[in-house]
């Protein structure tokens, strides 16, 4: 695939090269395209490699908008923690006395929900003490066939909970995304708005991020955007479909949102550098539960060298989102890519190719 590479800004040529190096070294793994933004006290650099669909020679837009999975955690997270600063909510009360409807365990608190301690069964399937226990369709030609259905978030929360609870609340450490779409559903409870009306009053507009939107049950990514595909096989036939129109309700809360380079590195700024959240309530947030690093809405993760940095990382099928920042926010990395037609595992090369590019950004460069 053709390497297209720009930037903005420039840094010193031995850093500029790692990074176009690794830009390259997903596209060589198997991704359709990829887009990064570095940004620290020297300024930005922004890149794109790969191509902006299959079949095209145009490079990814280099801001262009992308969903971002996961990440839209880190946005509930701090909403959440907002209206516990107003005393609207608390972090350690029980969630059940603001949702009843539910009959939720009463030992589950708000903490508990963001920090992924509830034992909550995650809706869209589960890999917990060595077993797999499968969830609503959220993979393979299922997934495929099911990709425009609208599920309501309440549909989602009574499926998990018509499931075992994986362990008792707050005894253990399992990554559910039904914790946050739980913690979606309180926000909406609290204020009487919708999740998505609150994340726009509350972060959207004041931050100015106006490539990002909570889409709702909407298949379109607005603006411009790489096309996102899926490679899977059915029936020992491997296919490959361009799912960049896809309805996101099953992941209400937990990854349903679309932003872009710029807002996410404008978001995560604002986070670490205090301007959303007051310091007593930052700080719960970035302290990490001691089994898997993962403090209320964000790990912290250890790079080696000396370096640690803040982050929240995103998939969808189709796509993927990086977020990171050195915890004092001199240094930000944000990144979107799209899968491709590839037949290689990208199980095993992708780690590898985050490696690379996490060592260029925060590990050589602390250097220069």
């Amino acid at each position: 695939m053709t390497n297209n590479i720009t930037s903005t800004a420039r840094l010193a040529p031995s850093a500029d090269r790692l990074l176009q190096d690794s830009l390259q070294t997903f596209i060589d793994a198997g991704f359709a395209g990829m887009q990064v933004r570095v940004r620290d006290q020297r300024g930005e650099w922004v890149g794109s490699a790969g191509v902006r669909a299959l079949g095209e020679t145009a490079p990814p837009p280099a801001d262009g908008r992308f969903r971002i999975g996961s990440n839209t955690k880190t946005f509930v997270a701090t909403v959440l923690l907002q209206l516990v600063a107003e005393g609207k909510a608390g972090l350690d009360l029980p969630v059940a006395g603001y949702l009843p409807q539910f009959g939720l365990d009463q030992r589950i608190t708000v903490r508990m929900l963001l920090q992924h301690t509830s034992g909550v069964f995650n809706h869209t399937g589960e890999h917990y003490g060595g077993t797999a226990m499968p969830g609503l369709p959220s993979t393979g030609q299922e997934w495929v066939d099911n990709r425009f259905h609208t599920y309501q978030p309440e549909e989602l929360v009574r499926f998990a909970l018509s499931k075992p609870a994986l362990f008792a609340p707050g005894a253990d450490w399992n990554y559910s995304s039904t914790n946050y779409t739980i913690a979606a559903l309180l926000i909406e409870q609290i204020t009487g708005r919708s999740y998505a009306e609150e994340t726009q009053r509350r972060i959207l507009r004041p931050l100015g991020l106006s490539g990002t939107v909570v889409p709702g049950a909407r298949p379109e990514i607005p603006g411009p955007h790489a096309h996102g595909y899926y490679h899977y096989q059915d029936d020992g036939q491997w296919k490959t479909v361009d799912v960049t129109r896809q309805n996101p309700s099953l992941l209400f809360g937990g990854g349903d949102m679309i932003s872009t380079t710029q807002d996410l590195r404008t978001f995560f700024s604002a986070l670490i550098g205090g301007k959303l959240l007051p310091a007593p309530l930052l700080t719960e947030m970035r302290t990490p539960h001691p089994k898997m690093n993962y403090g209320l809405g964000l790990f912290v993760e250890d790079l080696g060298d000396g370096v640690t940095v803040l982050r929240h990382n995103g998939s969808t099928i189709g796509y993927g989102a990086l977020m990171y920042s050195t915890p004092d926010g001199s240094k930000t990395l944000t990144a979107a890519m799209t899968g491709g037609d590839a037949g290689t595992d990208l199980a095993k090369e992708y780690p590898r190719a985050l490696d690379k590019l996490l060592k260029a950004v925060f590990c050589e460069q602390a250097a220069d």
